[in-house]
């Protein structure tokens, strides 16, 4: 099942850092970012073997998550915020704030046979 992570952040008066530094529990193979997103859903499918985790590094959007025996929806608005989505969870995201970017570390480079885009049976 997909978690949530807090990253370590330090903050004084000239700002915030935030650390994304042995947190993750994969090697960091491929990151990408969506952005600029309308009113669609993203997403929508899950892997056969690639981690990931999203930070929503500007703004705000919603993760549904359904790892077949679960179904969660994760408000990521927070850059200190991150969503571990294992293999198994077919996830959506939506909601998308207009200023919202969201940012993914992934454990495999792409790879199309690795999408299962059939959801799983209710």
């Amino acid at each position: 099942m997909a978690y949530l992570l807090n990253l370590k952040t330090f903050i004084d008066k000239r700002g915030n850092l935030t650390v994304i530094e042995k947190v993750v529990p994969f090697d960091i193979k491929r990151i990408f970012y969506i952005y600029g997103v309308d009113d669609s859903i993203r997403g929508g499918h899950r892997h056969v073997k690639t981690i990931q985790a999203a930070i929503c590094i500007k703004g705000t959007c919603t993760i549904f998550n359904n790892d077949n025996e679960e179904k969660n929806e994760f408000v990521l608005d927070s850059p200190d915020k991150c969503l571990i989505l294992e293999p198994k969870d077919w996830h959506q995201m939506h909601s998308f704030s207009e200023d919202a970017i969201l940012m993914v570390l992934a454990s495999e480079y792409f790879e199309q046979n690795d999408y299962i885009y059939e959801k799983y049976n209710d």
